[in-house]
């Protein structure tokens, strides 16, 4: 018998199947407890899911580190990302791989997931502010690819996407447009190759849409100024700032568990709260987890500092 009312759409029937599958995986106590809230005194914090390096690293898994740890913002990792969404592979050396990316990018498949993934991780109260793609940009990727991050980052409701700053200004010219276009700014990241004047180059912040992602840790252990006049100098180009304590140049830079290094995260965070600052600050835990601890207590124990410098 052919029943009345029940006709649903391929695209519809797609999106409850995501999103059941997506609900599925999260477990209960995710969804019924209270949502998480890292926004202390005005001062957003978050994390980069590379702290929790050394556990496993789906989206659901991800998510319910960040409960634990009481973040309500994350920097997602394309680790995460790509497995859940089912990032097809493609021969980046075929000769139709950049439309072979721009139909993976109109995909009402792909979509979905990533509608899916965004929705799991806002009911339990985590907004992705920025996806990070590593190699968004490269002269070894096509146009096709460098549309399909847009597009990811735009159906996560990400702001921004992450990679590492290219001084030869050659991404810049690549995806500028690209980004101006979407709406979806790109965030150079540093390590220690940057001083004060590295975004003065007219070669880097070409566009409206490209940003800075400043890690104030790699930062001051490369260079000798202050990095607090950096954040203010570049304050409308920054999309969001890394947190991590180094020890300084002149003492040999090395990663230290928060209160122990010589990097301003406190004078930081402050100053995002004086001037309402309104990007992120993100814990990247990167020095050694201590015997019998691991990097989800290790973030929970950083995320604790920022809160008591802003309480």
């Amino acid at each position: 018998m052919k029943r009345q009312g029940m006709k649903v759409s391929r695209r519809g029937f797609l999106g409850a199947t995501a999103a059941t599958a997506a609900s599925t995986v999260i477990p209960v106590r995710l969804l019924a407890a209270d949502k998480p809230n890292s926004k202390f005194d005005g001062v957003q914090i978050g994390v980069i899911t590379y702290s929790y390096h050394g556990q496993p690293q789906s989206a659901e898994q991800v998510l319910s580190y960040l409960v634990e740890n009481g973040l309500s913002s994350v920097e997602l990792m394309n680790n995460a990302i790509n497995p859940f969404i089912k990032r097809p592979s493609i021969d980046k050396d075929a000769p139709d791989a950049s439309d072979k990316w721009l139909a993976a990018s109109e995909s009402p498949e792909i979509m979905e997931r990533c509608a899916a993934l965004r929705k799991m991780y806002a009911d339990a109260g985590v907004t992705i502010h920025t996806a990070k793609f590593d190699d968004i940009g490269n002269g070894n990727i096509t146009a096709g690819q460098n549309e399909f991050y847009f597009k990811v980052a735009k159906a996560l409701g990400a702001k921004s996407i992450t990679r590492e700053v290219d001084l030869s200004g050659d991404v810049s010219k690549r995806i500028g447009a690209m980004a101006d276009k979407h709406k979806i700014y790109v965030a150079f990241h540093n390590h220690t190759q940057i001083n004060a004047k590295t975004y003065d180059s007219p070669a880097i912040l070409t566009n409206d849409y490209l940003a800075i992602n400043l890690d104030i840790g790699h930062y001051v252990a490369a260079n000798d100024d202050c990095v607090l006049e950096v954040i203010e100098k570049f304050s409308k180009r920054i999309s969001s700032l890394h947190l991590k304590d180094r020890k300084s140049k002149a003492n040999g830079g090395a990663n230290m568990p928060f209160g122990e290094g010589d990097t301003p995260i406190v004078d930081a965070l402050k100053l995002i709260r004086k001037n309402k600052y309104t990007f992120p600050g993100d814990v990247e835990q990167e020095y050694k987890v201590p015997e019998g601890s691991n990097t989800i207590k290790e973030v929970t124990k950083c995320v604790q500092y920022c809160k008591k410098a802003l309480s």
